[in-house]
């Protein structure tokens, strides 16, 4: 019999596959939105204040960068609400597959890249502070959601947190790092079949 979660959490109507995201995730995810949108408009184009790294750093690096970091963003948004939202599921079940086999987190990743990849264009200090309170809401949440998880999954979710980080990748998850972990364990028997079969 599943183990349900003590905490609480929101409810998707009419899903009951989906569980783990903290009451108020969207509502934070939001409100930190809008201030970030606020002052980075006002910083970036009006008043100024906060974006003298500008002086140092050329147009052209800036606008690569931020379009790399968006463009990965948009790939770890899109991918991961297509994956949860669109995908319905009989019963709750750890999900590792596509981005979710890279980090544990990648919905709230991409939310980060995006701030990240903006803030690349004008460099505003002022938005930098934002993200960076952002950024350890998104963290808290994360946390939060993960207890969850545990509660219902147990076993299973450990083994996952193990395996994948909750945000920064690993680069061997990039480049097929679970075949390449196979390789090195099939690896391992057969020289330890050697020598078995050499002390014989």
């Amino acid at each position: 019999m599943d183990k349900q979660p003590k905490m609480k959490t929101k409810m998707h109507k009419g899903r009951s596959d989906l569980i783990g995201e903290h009451r108020i995730g969207d509502a934070g995810q939001a409100i930190f939105a809008v201030l970030f949108v606020a002052v980075y408009v006002l910083d970036s184009f009006f008043l100024n204040f906060s974006t003298f790294l500008n002086d140092y750093v050329p147009n052209v690096i800036r606008v690569i960068a931020g379009t790399i970091v968006l463009i990965v963003s948009g790939f770890l948004s899109f991918n991961g609400m297509s994956i949860v939202f669109d995908e319905v599921r009989e019963k709750p079940e750890v999900i590792r597959k596509g981005v979710f086999s890279i980090v544990r987190h990648p919905l709230y990743l991409g939310e980060i890249l995006l701030y990240i990849g903006l803030i690349c264009f004008s460099l505003s200090i002022a938005s930098m502070v934002v993200w960076l309170l952002t950024t350890v809401f998104l963290y808290k949440i994360s946390c939060y959601e993960e207890k969850i998880l545990l509660e219902h999954f147990g076993e299973e979710y450990r083994v996952y947190m193990k395996e994948v980080p909750m945000w920064l990748p690993r680069i061997s998850h990039l480049f097929g790092g679970k075949n390449n972990h196979r390789h090195r364990e099939t690896r391992s028997i057969n020289v330890g079949i050697y020598l078995i079969n050499f002390r014989l």
